[in-house]
């Protein structure tokens, strides 16, 4: 008995696993709003029965993409190994970056990027899902790093502020896999290491000097 239970589930995991590639590269392609739970079904050899049992439907399916592309360009264990890598922040901050950029321009056709890419340049509600279930615990560990840098405590408004000077240049970088025309593109065909020590040049001057403003601030 135990044994068809195992082979059950196994069977339904492998089911699952096709079905959210399959959607994962119509969703690339397509889009969310031009991808029909049948196209889906038929790309992956299932029936809509397993869609709607394994996800609850089209929507749920859809998200469930949106946090697998979140995991693929930074999981919650890689952002761990980094904040335990090194003794130096500013160290810990490259190799953050470092990953990021890597992710990103790795894999060029890999839809999970190319997905999430769709859903950052034009949100819809379904991007709630990544607030609820990914971005919590990899914010509070970016956050830490962030407050070992400029001396600003986690809670205080203005590390909020840094995070999005660090991550916009990132995003933007994300969003030019699809191929948006422009200087952008020039940028993604330059070396990695270039655009890395660009990058985190950059946000630790950045995150520096408002560590000192608002140290500052506080003090006067």
């Amino acid at each position: 008995m135990s044994k068809v239970k195992r082979g059950a589930r196994a069977d339904g995991e492998a089911t699952r696993a096709r079905i959210l590639e399959a959607a994962g590269e119509l969703f690339a392609c397509a889009g969310f709003a031009e991808t029909t739970s049948k196209a889906i079904a038929t790309r992956a050899g299932a029936d809509l029965a397993s869609i709607n049992y394994h996800f609850g439907g089209r929507d749920g399916l859809y998200q469930a993409v949106l946090v697998e592309a979140h995991r693929r360009l930074v999981d919650v264990a890689t952002l761990q190994r980094i904040a335990q890598g090194s003794p130096s922040a500013r160290d810990r901050l490259r190799r953050l970056i470092e990953h990021l950029v890597q992710s990103i321009s790795d894999d060029a056709g890999d839809w999970r990027l190319t997905v999430l890419a769709a859903e950052i340049l034009a949100p819809s509600s379904h991007i709630q899902v990544l607030f609820q279930s990914e971005v919590p615990q990899k914010l509070s560990l970016v956050l830490a790093m962030f407050e070992e840098i400029t001396g600003i405590p986690a809670q205080d408004p203005a590390l909020l502020r840094c995070l999005l000077s660090v991550a916009a240049p990132c995003l933007v970088l994300l969003i030019g896999r699809r191929g948006l025309p422009g200087p952008l593109q020039e940028i993604r065909q330059m070396p990695q290491e270039a655009i890395v020590e660009h990058l985190h040049e950059f946000a630790m001057a950045g995150l520096q000097a408002i560590g000192r403003k608002t140290v500052q601030a506080q003090s006067e």
